[in-house]
């Protein structure tokens, strides 16, 4: 009897010993691979299996035992949710915390800044620059009827809406998805505008277009109300616009020369020397300010503006105020 005690004891102190063995191997294979461990990019591609995902893990240095992962995402009941995207890890994360973020789709993101005043295209560019998409999957993208409609935007082309701001953007969306992050940010901006909007009587569109014009017209942030106010004093009295930045943004390849040939160019839909009113659409993208400044122009009676050369404007009343100020920033440095 005392014999039989003894092997059972013997067996069950084995045992726990190699529970507690058992224990400390899993602790330790579960542990930070390594505490100083850099931060790095860990890609998690669309149809990849968990134990694919966990040999990746061991195969970058992130974890110590690939088996001993996929036996935790089993356990925590995340092995099914894991999510394909880059992710920022570090050996010097559990890999608990790894499989948590890779669940919950906390993926890498790229900041991407669009300037106000961009065009669609420049926009494309920098995207593609950044790697975020390509320029013409973005181009194609802003002209996409289906998105527009999607989005509520009543209008040839997302040009106008695609606000300018800093955005954080991960890799793997498409352009359309891209496109509808910028748009979404347009709308709400204007949901704040739109009241004013509503009192001036000016429709969306037409707002935004004349937005765009202002944002290229200039650089000089306190100018916006009144270059508003001069185009509004146009509109109302009949006048054509006359601006420059419309007309170039409907030649195709401009090489930076506005010639006369182009400023008599009546086949040309954004010519605002030639035809009257606003152009068909917006030539960029404008911020809040530039949207604010047309549904809150200046109380003024200008109607014409000339650059001083030095990022700032001449404003005039009258065509005789208009022609000696002309001469004096503009004929004079010429002759000069």
């Amino acid at each position: 009897m005392s014999w039989l005690w003894r092997a059972t004891a013997f067996a069950g102190v084995a045992l726990l010993a190699s529970a507690v063995a058992a224990s400390g191997w899993l602790r330790h294979v579960l542990s930070p691979a390594d505490a100083l461990g850099l931060e790095q990019i860990f890609l998690v591609e669309r149809g990849e299996s968990l134990g694919q995902i966990a040999r990746k893990l061991s195969r970058d240095g992130l974890v110590r035992n690939a088996r001993a992962v996929v036996w935790l995402a089993r356990w925590e009941g995340l092995a099914d949710q894991l999510r394909a995207g880059e992710y920022r890890l570090s050996a010097a994360l559990a890999p608990g915390e790894m499989l948590r973020r890779i669940a919950a789709g906390e993926v890498a993101t790229y900041e991407i800044s669009i300037p106000e005043g961009f065009s669609a295209s420049e926009i494309a560019r920098r995207l593609e620059q950044r790697e975020l998409c390509s320029a013409r999957d973005f181009q194609a993208a802003v002209s996409d009827p289906a998105l527009m409609a999607q989005l509520g935007i009543t209008a040839t082309s997302l040009e106008g809406y695609l606000f300018p701001e800093t955005y954080r953007l991960p890799k793997g969306l498409d352009a359309r998805e891209i496109a509808a992050v910028f748009v979404s940010t347009f709308l709400r901006v204007w949901r704040e505008l739109a009241p004013l909007a509503a009192r001036r009587n000016l429709r969306q569109h037409d707002v935004v277009t004349l937005a765009s014009i202002v944002e290229k017209e200039t650089g000089a942030a306190a100018e916006r109300p009144l270059i508003a106010s001069v185009f509004h004093n146009r509109l109302r009295r009949g006048m054509r616009l006359e601006s420059d930045p419309t007309t170039i943004y409907g030649i195709p390849g401009f090489d930076g020369n506005l010639r006369r040939a182009h400023l008599e160019d009546s086949a040309n839909p954004y010519n605002t020397y030639r035809i009257a009113g606003l152009p068909p659409g917006p030539i960029s993208n404008p911020g809040r300010a530039s949207l604010e400044a047309v549904l809150e122009p200046a109380d003024t009676r200008y109607l014409y503006f000339v650059s001083r050369n030095d990022g700032t404007h001449k404003f005039s009343a009258s065509y005789r105020e208009h022609s000696l100020a002309v001469d004096s920033f503009q004929r004079r440095r010429v002759r000069n």
